[in-house]
């Protein structure tokens, strides 16, 4: 959301060195350097000059690290009540240069910006606020820093920009096709959230990130499974997972989403119940081409059914009531179903156990991290039988289904071969003896396919039997 931030401290006392270096720069007469920046549809030019980097701040509300900031839930409220304060600003910095999908880790990435920046210098400047909050070039004056460099080339917006124009100055510069680094795929829903609070249609916001409304549509659902599953995870300890541990998740999301659509019109239980089911798998770790097994015919199945231990197992009896009243106003709607209930159920157990294990909060016992640790175990070893399972009957059905699907693509052949022997026949262009030639490779190759379709079947179907027939005619 949308946050109004105050001017940071000395903000007049630097605002007037920047005038004073702009002033500079204009009475100079020689060439000035300019940065362009998109804002409310045209293109400004905006000067560049240097000013002192200690005397710059990291931006509070940067796209860039907007996920990343869950990652410690203290310093986060800290960021919040004191955005410019030296520990919350020690915060952005350590965000800045961390990997986005594990902040306990520095990021590759930020290094080698680093020993370009050493080596070469800075190629393009940065963008500040006219108090000296950088907008563009967060990461680069983070890693200038570093390198104990004292000046940074910056182009200065308008005194008249308030935060809504220098967050869609942000986005806009973040969003150009010859961007270097991209947001990290949350920071890119939570950018589209904003400009969706903003107002702005999903038509404008799609063309903004280039993409069709129906990925807009798409993304903003993750977004908001993403809060929901969040929310779900909270225990009494105030442990909640973070938005940042989704980071990694991209792709198995969007291919949920896929899912979830396809079979919510014809039956939208057993859409709550994969959704639920794939998130837990998500959760566990598993790979893509895991979760993929984890569709329909896994439900009929019931493959994780029998496979999951007491202590994880949610039967009819803990079912929700089959109908729910709305308070005031004396109606009923249906409730979930009791296999819907049993996944949620099953679903929040993993959600509140994976929060606590990866939480870093000082007040969670030791014990009671084992035995979350212990249920995620359990729950992982069931879900890996069951997809193991899974997978090995896709991989049985796979192969029954082969020879027919070869025999069907070679039938859509010969049609097409028969389309084709009319127009080189109209046209006089018929090689005659190559087409004999592969007439007598398919009048082998159909006795060949005669012999084995005939072994161990006592009563051939039409079809089989007709194949038979045709090869023992052919052979007499």
């Amino acid at each position: 959301m949308l946050r109004e931030f105050p001017p940071p401290p000395r903000a007049a006392e630097f605002s007037e060195l920047i005038k004073k270096r702009l002033g500079e720069v204009k009475d100079s007469g020689g060439t000035r350097e300019t940065v362009t920046v998109d804002w409310n549809g045209q293109q400004q030019h905006v000067e560049v000059i240097d000013l002192p980097l200690g005397g710059l701040y990291f931006n509070p509300g940067t796209h860039r690290i907007r996920a990343q900031r869950s990652h410690d839930a203290e310093r986060d409220q800290m960021l919040e009540s004191d955005p410019w304060g030296s520990q919350s600003q020690d915060y952005l910095k350590f965000l800045l240069q961390a990997e986005p999908t594990n902040p306990n880790i520095r990021d590759t990435a930020f290094d080698k910006l680093k020993e370009s920046l050493h080596q070469f210098g800075q190629n393009d400047p940065g963008l500040v606020t006219h108090h000296g909050v950088l907008v563009n070039g967060n990461t680069r004056a983070a890693a200038l820093r570093e390198l104990g460099v004292q000046s940074m080339r910056v182009g200065v917006l308008p005194e008249s920009f308030t935060w809504a124009d220098i967050n869609a100055v942000e986005l806009s510069l973040q969003l150009r096709k010859d961007h270097r680094r991209d947001y990290s795929y949350v920071n890119r829903l939570l950018a589209m959230e904003e400009q969706a609070l903003l107002g702005r249609t999903p038509e404008v916001i799609a063309k903004e990130f280039r993409i069709k409304p129906a990925t807009y549509h798409q993304e903003r659902w993750i977004l908001s499974t993403i809060r929901e599953l969040i929310d779900r995870s909270k225990s009494g300890g105030g442990v909640a997972l973070r938005l940042v541990d989704w980071e990694g998740d991209q792709e198995k999301l969007k291919e949920l989403h896929r899912l979830y659509e396809k079979l919510e019109g014809a039956d939208r239980d057993q859409a709550e119940v994969l959704k639920e089911l794939r998130l837990a798998a998500i959760l566990l770790d598993f790979s893509k081409t895991d979760v993929r097994h984890i569709d329909e015919i896994f439900l009929q199945k019931d493959y994780l059914g029998d496979r999951l231990p007491a202590s994880l197992q949610h039967t009819a009896a803990h079912a929700e009531p089959a109908t729910v009243s709305i308070p005031g106003l004396g109606m009923e709607v249906p409730a979930s179903s009791s296999a819907v209930s049993a996944a949620r159920a099953l679903n929040d157990q993993i959600l509140r156990a994976t929060a606590a294990v990866r939480s870093d909060q000082s007040g969670l016992l030791d014990s009671a991290k084992a035995e979350d640790q212990a249920l995620l175990d359990d729950a992982r070893k069931a879900f890996d039988d069951a997809i193991d399972a899974a997978g090995r009957d896709a991989r049985v059905r796979k192969r029954r289904q082969l020879a027919p699907a070869r025999l069907a693509d070679a039938c859509a052949d010969i049609e097409q071969c028969v389309v084709e022997l009319v127009q080189a026949r109209a046209s006089h262009s018929l090689d005659e003896e190559a087409f004999d030639d592969a007439v007598l490779r398919l009048r082998d190759s159909l006795r060949k396919l005669a012999q084995q379709a005939g072994r161990g079947v006592p009563h051939p179907g039409d079809g089989v039997g007709w194949l038979l027939e045709a090869a023992a005619a052919e052979a007499s």
